[in-house]
Protein backbone atom coordinates (compact mmCIF):
# COMPACT_ATOMS: atom_id res chain seq x y z
CA UNK A 1 0.00 0.00 0.00
CA UNK A 2 1.11 3.51 -1.10
CA UNK A 3 0.86 6.75 0.29
CA UNK A 4 -1.68 7.48 -2.55
CA UNK A 5 -3.58 4.83 -1.04
CA UNK A 6 -4.08 6.92 2.00
CA UNK A 7 -4.72 10.22 -0.07
CA UNK A 8 -8.34 11.55 -0.73
CA UNK A 9 -9.43 11.33 -4.73
CA UNK A 10 -11.49 13.89 -6.36
CA UNK A 11 -14.80 12.80 -7.98
CA UNK A 12 -15.92 13.99 -11.41
CA UNK A 13 -17.10 17.55 -10.05
CA UNK A 14 -14.10 18.33 -7.79
CA UNK A 15 -15.61 17.05 -4.65
CA UNK A 16 -13.15 15.49 -1.67
CA UNK A 17 -14.21 11.60 -1.75
CA UNK A 18 -13.05 10.23 1.92
CA UNK A 19 -11.74 6.98 1.78
CA UNK A 20 -11.37 4.43 4.94
CA UNK A 21 -8.12 3.01 6.09
CA UNK A 22 -8.66 -0.33 8.54
CA UNK A 23 -5.73 -2.06 10.44
CA UNK A 24 -6.40 -5.49 9.82
CA UNK A 25 -4.37 -8.04 12.53
CA UNK A 26 -2.69 -11.04 11.11
CA UNK A 27 -5.24 -13.91 12.55
CA UNK A 28 -8.50 -11.97 11.37
CA UNK A 29 -9.56 -11.13 7.98
CA UNK A 30 -11.63 -8.48 6.54
CA UNK A 31 -15.03 -9.22 5.22
CA UNK A 32 -16.97 -7.53 2.62
CA UNK A 33 -20.28 -7.58 3.64
CA UNK A 34 -21.81 -5.14 0.95
CA UNK A 35 -20.29 -2.90 -1.97
CA UNK A 36 -19.31 0.66 -0.79
CA UNK A 37 -22.65 2.85 -2.01
CA UNK A 38 -22.45 6.66 -3.42
CA UNK A 39 -22.50 8.52 -0.47
CA UNK A 40 -22.54 12.94 -0.60
CA UNK A 41 -21.91 15.26 2.09
CA UNK A 42 -24.33 17.11 3.99
CA UNK A 43 -23.37 20.56 3.04
CA UNK A 44 -23.88 21.31 0.65
CA UNK A 45 -26.36 18.71 -1.19
CA UNK A 46 -28.96 17.80 2.04
CA UNK A 47 -28.30 21.69 3.13
CA UNK A 48 -29.16 23.70 0.24
CA UNK A 49 -31.83 21.32 -0.42
CA UNK A 50 -33.82 22.05 3.32
CA UNK A 51 -33.01 25.68 2.46
CA UNK A 52 -34.58 25.61 -0.76
CA UNK A 53 -37.85 23.69 0.36
CA UNK A 54 -37.82 26.30 3.14
CA UNK A 55 -38.15 29.04 1.01
CA UNK A 56 -40.82 27.48 -0.86
CA UNK A 57 -42.93 27.16 1.99
CA UNK A 58 -42.37 30.45 3.15
CA UNK A 59 -43.48 31.99 0.03
CA UNK A 60 -46.57 30.07 -0.64
CA UNK A 61 -47.56 30.38 2.94
CA UNK A 62 -47.05 34.46 2.14
CA UNK A 63 -49.13 34.02 -1.25
CA UNK A 64 -51.83 32.04 0.88
CA UNK A 65 -51.99 34.71 3.28
CA UNK A 66 -52.57 37.62 0.68
CA UNK A 67 -55.15 35.51 -0.99
CA UNK A 68 -57.05 34.53 1.89
CA UNK A 69 -58.09 36.19 4.68
CA UNK A 70 -57.43 34.64 8.43
CA UNK A 71 -60.73 33.19 9.94
CA UNK A 72 -60.80 35.58 13.06
CA UNK A 73 -64.29 36.67 14.61
CA UNK A 74 -65.18 39.34 16.81
CA UNK A 75 -63.36 41.32 19.50
CA UNK A 76 -63.41 39.04 22.78
CA UNK A 77 -66.24 39.96 25.31
CA UNK A 78 -65.89 38.58 28.85
CA UNK A 79 -69.64 39.11 29.43
CA UNK A 80 -70.81 36.76 26.42
CA UNK A 81 -68.25 33.37 26.38
CA UNK A 82 -68.52 31.77 22.98
CA UNK A 83 -70.21 28.46 22.64
CA UNK A 84 -68.07 26.59 22.34
CA UNK A 85 -65.15 27.89 23.42
CA UNK A 86 -62.78 26.20 21.39
CA UNK A 87 -58.80 26.06 21.53
CA UNK A 88 -56.48 27.13 18.52
CA UNK A 89 -56.15 24.16 16.15
CA UNK A 90 -53.09 22.80 17.29
CA UNK A 91 -54.83 22.31 20.90
CA UNK A 92 -57.97 20.81 19.42
CA UNK A 93 -56.67 17.32 20.20
CA UNK A 94 -56.09 17.85 23.68
CA UNK A 95 -59.52 19.22 24.25
CA UNK A 96 -60.89 16.78 22.44
CA UNK A 97 -59.66 14.10 25.07
CA UNK A 98 -60.90 16.27 27.68
CA UNK A 99 -64.20 15.41 26.24
CA UNK A 100 -63.59 11.61 27.20
CA UNK A 101 -60.93 11.82 30.21
CA UNK A 102 -60.57 13.79 33.19
CA UNK A 103 -58.39 17.14 32.90
CA UNK A 104 -55.74 15.48 34.60
CA UNK A 105 -55.69 12.14 32.47
CA UNK A 106 -56.30 14.03 28.94
CA UNK A 107 -53.95 17.18 30.20
CA UNK A 108 -51.15 15.74 31.32
CA UNK A 109 -50.61 12.17 32.35
CA UNK A 110 -51.27 10.97 28.20
CA UNK A 111 -49.43 13.85 26.58
CA UNK A 112 -46.80 13.00 29.04
CA UNK A 113 -47.14 9.59 28.12
CA UNK A 114 -46.77 9.62 24.74
CA UNK A 115 -43.62 11.76 24.52
CA UNK A 116 -42.35 9.22 26.57
CA UNK A 117 -42.39 6.65 24.06
CA UNK A 118 -41.29 8.86 21.54
CA UNK A 119 -37.85 8.82 23.35
CA UNK A 120 -38.05 5.74 24.33
CA UNK A 121 -39.04 3.74 21.76
CA UNK A 122 -36.68 4.19 19.37
CA UNK A 123 -33.90 2.99 22.34
CA UNK A 124 -36.24 0.07 23.46
CA UNK A 125 -36.00 -1.13 19.88
CA UNK A 126 -33.21 -0.39 17.48
CA UNK A 127 -33.59 -0.91 13.91
CA UNK A 128 -30.53 0.13 12.37
CA UNK A 129 -31.81 -1.81 9.24
CA UNK A 130 -35.16 -0.77 9.29
CA UNK A 131 -36.70 -4.23 9.09
CA UNK A 132 -40.15 -4.76 8.37
CA UNK A 133 -42.69 -5.97 11.00
CA UNK A 134 -42.73 -9.40 10.25
CA UNK A 135 -39.30 -10.66 9.21
CA UNK A 136 -38.33 -12.28 12.17
CA UNK A 137 -40.56 -14.38 14.98
CA UNK A 138 -43.27 -13.89 13.22
CA UNK A 139 -46.01 -16.09 15.81
CA UNK A 140 -44.02 -13.92 19.00
CA UNK A 141 -44.85 -10.64 16.82
CA UNK A 142 -48.23 -11.41 16.20
CA UNK A 143 -49.29 -12.58 20.08
CA UNK A 144 -47.54 -9.19 21.38
CA UNK A 145 -49.40 -7.11 18.99
CA UNK A 146 -52.91 -8.60 19.01
CA UNK A 147 -52.81 -8.34 23.03
CA UNK A 148 -51.40 -4.45 23.29
CA UNK A 149 -54.00 -4.00 20.34
CA UNK A 150 -56.53 -5.02 22.44
CA UNK A 151 -55.84 -3.75 26.67
CA UNK A 152 -55.41 -0.35 24.16
CA UNK A 153 -58.50 -0.93 22.45
CA UNK A 154 -60.44 -2.08 25.43
CA UNK A 155 -59.24 0.82 27.87
CA UNK A 156 -60.26 3.47 25.12
CA UNK A 157 -63.67 1.77 24.70
CA UNK A 158 -64.49 1.95 27.87
CA UNK A 159 -64.29 5.70 28.32
CA UNK A 160 -65.97 5.83 25.00
CA UNK A 161 -62.98 7.16 23.57
CA UNK A 162 -63.66 6.08 19.85
CA UNK A 163 -61.81 8.82 17.94
CA UNK A 164 -58.57 7.20 19.93
CA UNK A 165 -59.75 3.26 20.08
CA UNK A 166 -60.60 2.96 16.15
CA UNK A 167 -57.63 4.68 14.49
CA UNK A 168 -55.81 1.74 17.01
CA UNK A 169 -58.21 -0.94 15.38
CA UNK A 170 -57.84 0.37 12.18
CA UNK A 171 -53.55 1.00 12.30
CA UNK A 172 -53.53 -3.10 13.78
CA UNK A 173 -55.81 -4.42 10.89
CA UNK A 174 -53.17 -2.91 8.01
CA UNK A 175 -50.39 -4.15 10.38
CA UNK A 176 -51.82 -7.91 10.24
CA UNK A 177 -52.41 -8.03 6.88
CA UNK A 178 -49.20 -8.92 6.21
CA UNK A 179 -49.05 -11.49 8.36
CA UNK A 180 -52.16 -13.35 6.80
CA UNK A 181 -51.37 -12.62 3.35
CA UNK A 182 -47.86 -13.49 2.06
CA UNK A 183 -46.58 -11.82 -0.69
CA UNK A 184 -44.26 -9.38 -2.20
CA UNK A 185 -46.16 -7.30 -5.04
CA UNK A 186 -48.69 -4.29 -3.93
CA UNK A 187 -49.61 -2.69 -1.30
CA UNK A 188 -49.37 -5.36 0.67
CA UNK A 189 -46.00 -5.85 -0.02
CA UNK A 190 -45.06 -2.12 0.44
CA UNK A 191 -46.96 -2.43 4.51
CA UNK A 192 -44.35 -6.21 5.00
CA UNK A 193 -41.56 -3.91 5.13
CA UNK A 194 -42.64 -1.16 7.39
CA UNK A 195 -40.93 -1.31 10.71
CA UNK A 196 -42.26 -1.14 13.94
CA UNK A 197 -41.22 2.12 14.87
CA UNK A 198 -42.54 3.78 11.61
CA UNK A 199 -45.96 1.89 12.60
CA UNK A 200 -45.82 3.39 16.20
CA UNK A 201 -45.42 6.60 14.54
CA UNK A 202 -47.96 6.28 11.93
CA UNK A 203 -50.80 5.76 15.07
CA UNK A 204 -49.47 9.20 16.80
CA UNK A 205 -49.93 11.03 13.67
CA UNK A 206 -53.70 9.39 12.52
CA UNK A 207 -54.92 9.56 15.96
CA UNK A 208 -53.76 13.12 16.27
CA UNK A 209 -55.19 14.05 13.31
CA UNK A 210 -58.40 12.43 13.45
CA UNK A 211 -58.88 14.03 17.21
CA UNK A 212 -57.85 17.41 15.36
CA UNK A 213 -60.06 17.40 12.84
CA UNK A 214 -63.23 15.93 14.94
CA UNK A 215 -62.58 19.38 17.58
CA UNK A 216 -62.37 21.32 14.43
CA UNK A 217 -65.50 20.38 12.31
CA UNK A 218 -67.64 18.14 14.49
CA UNK A 219 -67.68 19.93 17.83
CA UNK A 220 -70.61 22.23 18.27
CA UNK A 221 -72.50 23.95 21.43
CA UNK A 222 -71.83 22.38 24.49
CA UNK A 223 -69.40 20.59 22.53
CA UNK A 224 -72.02 17.96 21.17
CA UNK A 225 -71.44 16.67 17.91
CA UNK A 226 -72.47 18.45 14.99
CA UNK A 227 -72.49 18.02 10.89
CA UNK A 228 -70.86 20.88 10.13
CA UNK A 229 -73.14 20.90 6.96
CA UNK A 230 -75.94 21.16 9.11
CA UNK A 231 -76.78 24.60 11.32
CA UNK A 232 -78.55 24.78 14.22
CA UNK A 233 -78.86 20.75 15.12
CA UNK A 234 -78.37 21.58 18.56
Amino acid sequence: MTKKDYLASEDIKGMPTPKRVVFIKKDSSAAVTEFEKNEVMTFPHLVVRGAIAFQILTISLAIISLLFDAPLKNIADPLHTENPAKAPWYFLGLQELLHYFPPFIAGVLIPMLVIIALIIIPYFDVNVKAEGLWESDRKRTFIILTASTFIIFSSMAFFHAWSVSLPTLFIYILMVIPYFIKTESGWIGCLRHVSLTNWVMSLFVLIATVLTVIGVFFRGPYWYWSWPWIEGIY
